[in-house]
């Protein structure tokens, strides 16, 4: 095995184990918030639209991850400067910016949501705009990562 595939199969345990945590969230954890919070105050809603917002960005962020797992597949097979590998970048980067509109969703609501009821919303919220500059990184990591790629691409095609 060489030092390549050791790193790429590394990373695709990492990225697995990333998927089977989040799945678990959605399956588990998130299920059970929301059984809590209807019989400690039933009628009321409020968590309702944090939970679409979650659930959105953990099927994102699953969508991405397969497509990470895709493009490492695409690294070990030496298909590293195909279209294949940009087309995966491209939804990781699209998926990105999809994260970062769900997480303004909930901060919108939680700012609304705190008007409303005299909550201090403060906490979540910055966890929020935390999230939304880890978000921004990668989708800056991507793009740096397409631009060479784009470019070997549009060589390959010029020299054919």
């Amino acid at each position: 095995m060489n030092v390549k595939r050791g790193s790429t199969t590394f990373l695709k345990v990492i990225i697995f184990l990333i998927g089977i945590a989040v799945l678990a969230a959605c399956i588990f954890l998130l299920p059970e918030a929301a059984r809590r919070d209807a019989i400690e105050r039933p009628g009321d809603y409020s968590l309702y639209p944090l939970l679409i917002c979650t659930y959105g960005i953990c099927i994102t962020f699953s969508l991405a991850c397969y497509q990470a797992f895709k493009l490492l597949t695409y690294i070990e097979k030496n298909n590293a400067f195909s279209e294949l590998s940009l087309q995966s970048l491209k939804v990781i980067k699209k998926c990105t910016f999809t994260v970062i509109l769900f997480i303004l969703l909930a901060i919108v609501y939680l700012r609304a949501h705190a008007q409303f009821t005299g909550d201090d919303a403060a906490g979540p919220i910055s966890l929020g705009l935390m999230g939304i500059l880890a978000t921004t990184i990668i989708a800056a990591i991507v793009d740096v990562f397409q631009k060479p790629i784009k470019n070997v691409m549009d060589l390959q095609t010029k020299n054919n």
